[in-house]
């Protein structure tokens, strides 16, 4: 067992994992975690500008639509890769988790 700190405290391994199918699967978890990210903050700015009134109908249906697309979008890539959203969520220490509470999508 390593005695290094950094690796006792939050887990880190002693060793990467070389595995083409394991690099490929933590490739994509990093860049699911970003569009994650982004679908999230984009449906908070779209909630915002729905209670300013500042949206039609018309781009309100595209929105949403355009949501529902991404987030469906976003599960079959979870899915095909073997990823939870659980997964996509990285501990920020005392800042808290990068996405939120997980169980809410």
């Amino acid at each position: 067992m390593n005695d290094d700190p950094l690796v006792r405290v939050r887990g880190l391994p002693e060793r990467l994992e070389t595995d083409p199918e394991h690099l490929q699967r933590d490739l994509m978890r990093l860049v699911l975690t970003i569009v994650e990210l982004v679908r999230q903050l984009m449906e908070k700015q779209a909630l915002r500008r729905l209670d300013d009134g500042d949206l039609t109908d018309d781009q309100i249906e595209a929105l949403g639509s355009g949501l529902m697309h991404l987030a469906e979008a976003m599960r079959d890539l979870r899915e095909r890769f073997g990823l939870t959203q659980e997964d996509l969520n990285l501990d920020l220490g005392p800042l808290g988790s990068l996405l939120g509470d997980p169980s809410r999508s």
